[in-house]
């Protein structure tokens, strides 16, 4: 192990997180690598810092404690090594595998397109993971938003944030039209027109089967009752139509015995309700209208459901369907209106990149806003959590913002490492805090009654409000 990164020493009363047979290992005094962020990024991780030290502490009376090491990106960065993501702070979140971030600056005019997504790129970090939950008491634009409790996993490699596009006007982006029209698209009637811009969008089986992998991995582990495909796959057929095809395989190829599709569902109901009903009964049950659909597509159904019934009833039937996890699918714009109309029928979204950037920021929402919104971008052994909100550099330095986003985040990061009593903690604390209306301006202004309080007096009453926990559960 390195003595230093980026000339700071290592600390050596930390130890190093391990990876062993796809889990990680964590020792009692982790070195946790962090980079406190630009703009508002400063006056958050000194309030967050602080909650994470007070939760260990209080959890587990000294016996663990995190050895916090500063490593550096965005703006900072730039000023000490006129470099905005210097390789040495990439090589320390490998050795010591986790990280947790505030919001970082997107360079302007060229250069590196975006930091948070380069970090994800080169880490590998292929699951971008978004939990959304309600805390009581926070305002909201819906009636009811208890009812909203869903883990987005959006994959964070391909789609179109691969970056694989041309600019309008350049000769490259004229060879790969002309390319296009008159090889690709030659005889038909599709033509790009001359002065696009192009960008490419990759949805490969690989990354597709992994970040679904995790998601079912998750509703598995936790006890949760779906895990949803989110696609556009009724246009974009050969992408996201791919993506829905390819989760469906990996489902029911990996975790059979653990897993029920939704249309599976229907046919093996329709043979519960009725044990005598033939396969063409149960078809046009599964199908409606299907007697004016052509024969063969009639057919093809009927075949269907003698494949599930031979493949599963013997261990899904019989209403044992019921208690497995189900996989469905949702076309990307209808889960927008049914996250808002019946959040309660959703447990976990597995998306594609772009559908998960839009949905996550639609479900935050609805319970508080991205100042308060957790992130993670988790891979095979490598996790990075992170402030899902931007910089806001008009708040830099005044002690004023929501630092909700990064500790919850660092709950995301104490559960990922095993420490849940200390993300226990940190939780109560926030949700005890914004019960007691003593809460930032964001929510201040929202709440009739509420007390305003500073950044850094929003940490002060979240610590005060762990220890009453402590005592509550004592």
């Amino acid at each position: 192990m390195p003595e230093s990164y980026n000339g700071v020493p290592v600390p050596r009363e930390g130890g190093r997180i391990a990876y062993k047979n796809n889990h990680i290992q964590v020792p009692d005094n982790p070195i946790i690598p962090f980079i406190e962020g630009d703009g508002t990024g400063r006056d958050i991780w000194k309030a967050s810092v602080r909650v994470f030290d007070g939760a260990v502490q209080k959890a587990y009376n000294g016996k663990r404690r995190v050895a916090w090491y500063e490593i550096f990106a965005g703006e900072k960065a730039k000023a000490k090594f006129n470099d905005w993501l210097p390789e040495e702070s990439v090589e320390a979140i490998r050795e010591f595998r986790v990280a947790i971030k505030g919001p970082l600056t997107t360079p302007v005019g060229g250069g590196i397109r975006s930091l948070n997504v380069t970090l994800r790129q080169v880490l590998d970090l292929y699951a971008c993971i978004r939990p959304v939950k309600y805390y009581k008491g926070t305002p909201s634009p819906v009636k009811n938003p208890e009812r909203m409790n869903v883990v987005i996993f959006r994959e964070n490699t391909e789609d179109v944030y691969a970056g694989i596009e041309w600019e309008q006007g350049t000769a490259e982006v004229a060879k790969l039209i002309n390319f296009l029209n008159k090889e690709m698209l030659k005889g038909g009637k599709k033509q790009v027109r001359t002065d696009s811009g192009i960008g490419i969008k990759p949805i490969s089986i690989f990354a597709t089967k992994r970040l679904v992998r995790m998601a079912i991995q998750h509703a598995l582990e936790n006890g949760l009752k779906t895990v949803t495909l989110v696609h556009k796959g009724n246009i974009q057929k050969f992408t996201e139509g791919a993506f829905r095809k390819w989760g469906y395989e990996l489902a029911t190829e990996e975790f059979r015995d653990k897993v029920v599709t939704e249309r599976e569902s229907w046919i093996l109901d329709n043979k519960d309700k009725n044990p005598n009903i033939s396969p063409e009964e149960n078809a046009a049950l599964v199908e409606p209208g299907l007697e004016y659909a052509p024969p063969e597509f009639g057919k093809s159904v009927a075949d269907e459901v003698r494949s599930v019934l031979n493949s599963i009833y013997a261990t899904h039937g019989h209403g044992a369907w019921k208690k497995k996890l189900m996989i469905n699918d949702r076309i990307a714009d209808s889960i927008f209106q049914q996250v808002v109309t019946r959040a309660d029928e959703y447990s976990v979204l597995a998306t594609p990149n772009l559908n998960g950037d839009y949905i996550s920021d639609a479900c935050a929402a609805q319970v508080g806003g991205l100042g308060i919104a957790p992130g993670a971008n988790i891979g095979d052994g490598y996790a990075v959590f992170e402030a899902t909100h931007g910089t806001a550099p008009k708040y830099a330095d005044k002690d004023v913002i929501n630092p909700g986003s990064v500790m919850l985040s660092g709950v995301m990061m104490f559960r990922y490492m095993g420490w849940n009593e200390a993300a226990d903690l940190i939780e109560s604390g926030l949700e005890r805090t914004i019960e007691q209306k003593k809460v930032t301006y964001d929510f201040e202004r929202l709440m009739p009654g509420a007390t305003k309080v500073s950044t850094s007096k929003f940490a002060d009453h979240i610590i005060e409000n762990m220890s009453a926990a402590v005592l509550t559960t004592a």
